[in-house]
């Protein structure tokens, strides 16, 4: 019986290590998404969490994309990621805190909250 035990808590601490290699690397990745064909881009990692958008001046106007001056551009990118990451920075405590009511605040292997 004891070799059983220690044989699943060597599995456990193995499944502990890939999923913390696993999380690391999700969180290195970098995930696009697109809309207007391009002209709006929005970086992710493979979390899920926000990393940056990119606006190209078509986007904020098709007519006549070159009457948009870059500036205007980096503010609008600059104030559009600073909510898009304070929208996941709360998102990610609701989520912390609802999973600690769940599982009395007992860390589990593979949920990173």
């Amino acid at each position: 019986m004891g070799m059983n035990l220690m044989k699943i808590m060597q599995q456990v601490q193995n499944v502990q290590k890939k999923a913390g290699a696993m999380q690391e690397e999700l969180a290195n990745l970098d995930i696009i998404g697109e809309s207007a064909g391009g002209a709006v881009k929005v970086t992710c990692d493979g979390q899920g969490k926000f990393k940056s958008i990119k606006i190209a001046p078509e986007a904020i106007n098709p007519e006549n994309p070159s009457a948009v001056d870059s500036e205007s551009i980096e503010m609008l990118e600059d104030v559009i990621s600073a909510a898009m990451k304070e929208a996941t920075a709360k998102a990610s405590k609701e989520m912390e805190e609802r999973m600690k009511k769940i599982t009395g605040g007992i860390k589990i292997p593979g949920l990173n909250f």
